[in-house]
């Protein structure tokens, strides 16, 4: 059974920072590219990050590019991402997500299974 967990979510002052994590079990880990999407009341699910299978190529949204950081680590199965200088719109639930193709991708449709999500909220 697979199973991504995120945690690391929380609430924060515009300008702070935030380390999300997401513990992956039940799937061959080093095979999948991961990715993170976020998803605001109201609002359709967008891409935020996604990291290929080796994690040689990264890829972010223009929105966090220069702000967020994805990293993995594949003997552990864990991916991070790291948020600084949030700002109010980055408020949302946050999915870890993985994506048999390894490559790494912005389309939610490459991504076969979903984490229940963890919420960061940046007070202004």
């Amino acid at each position: 059974q697979v199973q991504l967990v995120e945690s690391g979510g929380g609430l924060v002052q515009a300008g702070g920072s935030l380390r999300l994590s997401c513990a992956a079990s039940g799937l061959t880990f080093s095979s999948f590219a991961m990715g993170w999407f976020r998803q605001a009341p109201g609002k359709e699910r967008e891409f935020v990050a996604a990291k290929s299978w080796s994690g040689g190529n990264t890829y972010y949204a223009d929105s966090v590019k220069g702000r967020f950081t994805m990293s993995r680590d594949n003997p552990k199965k864990m991916v991070y991402l790291e948020m600084n200088s949030l700002r109010p719109e980055d408020t949302a639930v946050y999915y870890c997500s993985a994506d048999h193709y390894g490559l790494g991708s912005s389309s939610a449709s490459q991504y076969i299974y979903w984490g229940q999500g963890t919420q960061v909220t940046a007070s202004s």
